[in-house]
């Protein structure tokens, strides 16, 4: 075969195959009469996770992604969805923009959604290509510049949000008042900013001042940052960064006798902390602001998933990477019934299934969340929570999910 016939052979091969594509992405009818999809066969829809397990955030990732394939176990035991099982697949970035993007571009022509994206900037770096491409994607992210998108669910709140609430809970149970300081560690990064914004917003409506201190996703020393907040005299310090950081902060402070309370993201804990020498000192004065109740709430859906897990993980942390993981995954599970249900299992039926209503009601306490606005978060009341070696999931409640006075007029400014 000379190079002419090579090269002619080669171009009629793509050719067919970007045919071939294009059928797949403009979807067909199947036997019983739903229209499908990429990622949708005669007997399998598969869903794809984009997670972090060698990363800093390896422990949200082990948790979600197991509790993702505990649902989807439980759904195909079940019969499956609109008659085909359903199949997880899960591709580890380590945080890492670069591998993300090389796994989006292994996975995504065959899948029919997203399930688990983690990261704030994993998920910008992959906005344009999702939205082009019509995929449902649940990100395990929460900034606020992350709204906008049909195709991009935020659920439950947004950073910002839980720093707002986390602002209200300090002055209302915690004594700051007008006229403090507070401290506020954040993450460079959509995470950081967004958290920062709802923090600016709620301090200067609560009259305190803001001590800010901003870290790379590489520190791992916070030292230098408890030495400014002891020197500005802050009464508080809200949390915005990884576990690991959240923990040499806290040890770092209790050393240098800086006693004050700690508010944090949901991103800012992980239920192994508790066992290192650390433990103690978040168990005093560390609470987490989060959209979950805690495994601890005498709830039977709780008590339900908490026995299923256990059972399918024996010895695994039992937390709120566990409930964000087996939530979203019904999210998308719900979407699937309701598409099948109309008919249509195209990507875009998909989506507009999971538009027309609001979350599946699990029975795990989380507030409802109203998916027909894709512009502002789903839900904007945060529980409070804080560190408990003896409780169920390593949290026990301490206010139950509240929408404060200081967020219900919170409106994040345009472009952050």
């Amino acid at each position: 075969m000379n190079h002419l016939t090579r090269l002619t052979g080669a171009a009629l091969l793509l050719a067919l195959t970007a045919a071939g594509c294009s059928g797949k992405a403009t979807g067909g009818a199947s036997q019983d009469g739903v229209k499908t999809g990429p990622g949708v066969t005669k007997d399998k829809i598969t869903v794809s996770a984009l997670t972090d397990l060698t990363g800093p955030y390896a422990a949200l990732g082990k948790g979600v992604t197991q509790a993702q394939k505990l649902y989807y176990d439980q759904v195909n035991n079940a019969g499956g969805i609109c008659g085909r099982k359903v199949e997880l697949v899960v591709r580890d970035h380590g945080y890492d923009v670069q591998k993300a993007l090389a796994a989006y571009s292994e996975v995504a022509p065959r899948s029919a959604a997203l399930p688990q994206v983690i990261g704030s900037p994993i998920t910008v770096a992959l906005r344009q290509r999702v939205e082009a491409d019509k995929l449902l994607t649940i990100p395990q992210a929460w900034a606020h510049t992350l709204l906008g998108s049909k195709y991009v669910q935020i659920t439950g709140t947004t950073y910002d949000v839980d720093m707002v609430n986390a602002v209200a809970f300090l002055t209302g149970e915690k004594g700051i008042k007008s006229g403090d300081k507070v401290g506020h560690l954040r993450l460079e990064g959509d995470y950081g900013q967004s958290s920062l914004t709802g923090a600016r917003h709620a301090a200067q409506k609560a009259g305190l001042t803001l001590v800010e201190q901003q870290v790379k996703p590489t520190d791992a020393d916070m030292t230098a940052q408890v030495g400014a907040f002891r020197r500005a005299g802050v009464k508080a310090v809200l949390v915005s960064v990884s576990p690991k950081q959240a923990a040499s902060l806290v040890g770092v402070s209790a050393a240098g006798g800086l006693n004050v309370p700690f508010v944090a993201s949901n991103s800012a804990f992980a239920q192994q902390l508790l066992a290192t020498p650390v433990g103690p000192v978040m168990e005093k004065n560390y609470y987490i602001v989060t959209a979950a109740a805690p495994f601890s709430m005498d709830l039977p859906g709780l008590k339900k998933l908490a026995g299923e897990y256990q059972m399918a993980y024996k010895g695994q942390p039992l937390d709120s990477a566990v409930l964000s993981g087996y939530s979203t995954a019904a999210v998308v599970g719900e979407a699937l019934r309701k598409a099948c249900a109309g008919k249509d299992l195209t990507r875009e039926g998909i989506v507009n299934a999971h538009r027309s209503g609001k979350s599946p009601d699990l029975g795990l306490g989380s507030a409802p969340e109203d998916f027909t606005r894709w512009d502002v978060p789903a839900a904007r009341a945060s529980y409070v929570v804080r560190p408990d070696r003896k409780a169920v999931g390593g949290t026990s409640l301490v206010q139950k999910a509240t929408e404060s006075d200081l967020v219900r007029d919170y409106r994040p400014p345009a472009g952050g």
